[in-house]
């Protein structure tokens, strides 16, 4: 039902960048170089364009034009295709919930770095020295000083999940920053919005532009461009790549939460949504190409800084042991030396080979991380080693923070645009208001990730709270769309906003090639969650000054399970309700209308 009253957008161009602002966000810059690295550098690019036309483009384009057309959120939205969807709606809004609440501790923790980077030293960079100031602290030695920094400094994490700790104050003060940055930008709606996204959407490309012309021309750059762009083509028969590939555009388009719904439910109604939807997945994915090349230019720095310091560390021990002359032993004929070595002096060469290390720059390359641990260790540990460290750092974290409050932007759109629809609400609370409860709900409940155990929730939230429960809501979606509503409906709707019927490929993807996708994907997740065992998580060791893999215990598996199913339950739960509520208002068999 179109409201006269909707708030719009100023002009298409802020529709446009507010998709931009929310689809392009962390994880084009820590999930994708990652599946990368993962699948054979520059192979992955194959599967993912691949999906990116068959899944990615044509769920992005089904969702704007629903949101257009029927102008209200989720909720709404779906509630107007049947009163039976009206659990999609929820659904989503559930999810988007879940995503907010642990998703700007992220934020939270780029502001605690970016207050950290206005010093002379960055604090990462050397390890801190004992209570006794006689030595480094042991915990940092055993470990490096960026994990002792993220560890320790940032999170001082627990031993395990089952102890808890307590709130850590600067963290929370963090946290409570970030929402308060949010609750301003969403404050007035499309207004406030419309206008932060010109800084959230464009900000990150200037970073990543300087960032990659600086990338480009350190020492050993060319060595992980290398990595990228040389092709390892046997992952394309693997399974696994082209499941990643199909997920990380499912996830990073933001398909399924009601954000894409919500924002075009403020465009006007003959706004030309296809031609947007085209732009958006395509710069999206762009921005994950253009992101994983910087990436691998601070991979190869990163890799060839710590592979040339191992040549070093070897080179001084071997001079050292065996009483060398100066410049003798060299990168090149190192290996020789050892093999000369160990042939000649034995049991002298057997002393010294627990302190030996093998150097190699394919395994430093080799070396995949992912999610916090690409963003605050391994960026901080290359950007320490730059010249300038603190600009970098600066420019670094203040892009993560444009990258994330930007994606926060439609996570956070996604609640109130349906709330704000409800006339019951509507009636009682302004739109401020209602912005401030909803900011002030998931600030209280994410301060729970600010405890000392916090990170093991938050990587609980992170791996189950959305992948099933998003991949079942978008395939109900899909089916309701052809098959309920209709999809000759549906093309004429679209014919009425944009001036043509859509293409023919459109309809094939929508009612055939994406669904059977997304099932593909729900069973190999099932089959996965199934099969793999009891959930593990990785908990920090100080005494080894590593993480080690330790199982979640049993009130935190039931607390994945009750995430896993918290939305999925709305879809069918509500449709009882609806049915029985239709059910009950019938006049019973045999009865007389009085009314004339």
């Amino acid at each position: 039902m179109v409201q006269e009253s909707r708030p719009s957008w100023d002009n298409p161009m802020q529709f446009v960048l507010a998709c931009v602002s929310y689809a392009v966000g962390l994880g084009n810059v820590w999930r994708f170089p990652y599946l990368c690295q993962m699948h054979g550098g520059g192979g992955f690019l194959i599967p993912y364009l691949i999906m990116l036309l068959v899944e990615g483009v044509p769920l992005f384009y089904m969702e704007l034009a629903v949101g257009q057309q029927m102008r209200q959120g989720s909720i709404g939205a779906w509630t107007a295709i049947s009163p039976y969807l009206t659990g999609v709606g929820i659904a989503s809004v559930v999810v988007s919930l879940f995503l907010c609440v642990y998703y700007n501790v992220i934020n939270a923790w780029a502001f605690w770095y970016l207050f950290h980077s206005f010093q002379e030293t960055l604090p990462w960079a050397e390890c801190p020295v004992n209570g006794n100031r006689t030595a480094f602290v042991s915990e940092c030695e055993k470990s490096s000083p960026t994990q002792y920094f993220w560890y320790r400094e940032t999170l001082n994490i627990t031993s395990s999940i089952n102890d808890t700790g307590g709130i850590q104050m600067g963290q929370a003060l963090c946290l409570l920053l970030a929402w308060l940055v949010v609750f301003l930008c969403i404050i007035r709606g499309t207004k406030s919005t419309g206008k932060v996204v010109y800084v959230t959407s464009i900000f990150p490309y200037f970073v990543l532009i300087i960032y990659l012309i600086r990338g480009v021309t350190l020492h050993g750059a060319v060595n992980g461009l290398k990595y990228m762009f040389t092709p390892k083509l046997t992952e394309l028969a693997n399974p696994k790549a082209w499941v990643n590939a199909a997920t990380q555009i499912f996830f990073s388009l933001g398909l399924g939460f009601g954000s894409l719904i919500a924002f075009a439910s403020f465009n006007q109604p003959n706004n030309n949504f296809e031609k947007q939807a085209i732009i958006v997945s395509l710069i999206n994915s762009g921005t994950s190409v253009f992101a994983s090349i910087v990436t691998f230019s601070i991979y190869g720095f990163k890799a060839t800084f710590n592979y040339e310091a191992c040549i070093d560390r070897m080179i001084l021990l071997l001079m050292n042991s065996f009483d060398l002359a100066e410049g003798s032993v060299t990168t090149e004929n190192l290996s020789d030396w050892v093999t000369r070595l160990n042939a000649t002096y034995p049991e002298q060469f057997a002393l010294i080979s627990p302190q030996m290390e093998f150097c190699d720059l394919e395994s430093e390359l080799d070396t995949a991380v992912e999610g916090t641990g690409l963003a605050f260790i391994v960026y901080s540990e290359a950007i320490k080693n730059m010249e300038v460290s603190q600009l970098w750092s600066v420019l670094y974290f203040t892009m993560l923070l444009m990258l994330g409050i930007g994606s926060m932007l439609g996570n956070v759109a996604a609640i109130i645009t349906p709330l704000r629809d409800w006339q019951l609400l509507s009636r009682h609370l302004q739109q401020e208001t209602l912005a401030g409860l909803v900011c002030l709900l998931c600030f209280v409940i994410g301060l729970g990730f600010t405890s000392r155990s916090g990170n093991y929730w938050f990587a609980i939230f992170n791996d189950y709270a959305v992948t099933l429960s998003l991949l079942f809501i978008v395939l109900i979606e899909i089916l309701s769309v052809c098959y309920i509503y209709g999809l000759k409906r549906f093309e004429k709707d679209i014919s009425v906003m944009i001036g043509h019927l859509p293409h023919w490929y459109w309809r094939v993807t929508w009612s055939i090639v994406s669904p059977l996708l997304i099932v593909g994907l729900l069973i190999f997740y099932m089959i996965d969650y199934i099969t793999g065992g009891t959930p593990t998580y990785q908990a920090w060791d100080e005494l080894q000054g590593r993480t080690v893999k330790k199982e979640y215990p049993p009130y935190a598996q039931a607390f994945i399970g009750i995430l896993v199913i918290a939305s999925m339950i709305c879809v069918p739960l509500v449709a009882l309700v609806t049915f029985f509520k239709r059910k009950s208002r019938r006049p019973k068999e045999g009865t007389i209308s009085t009314i004339t």
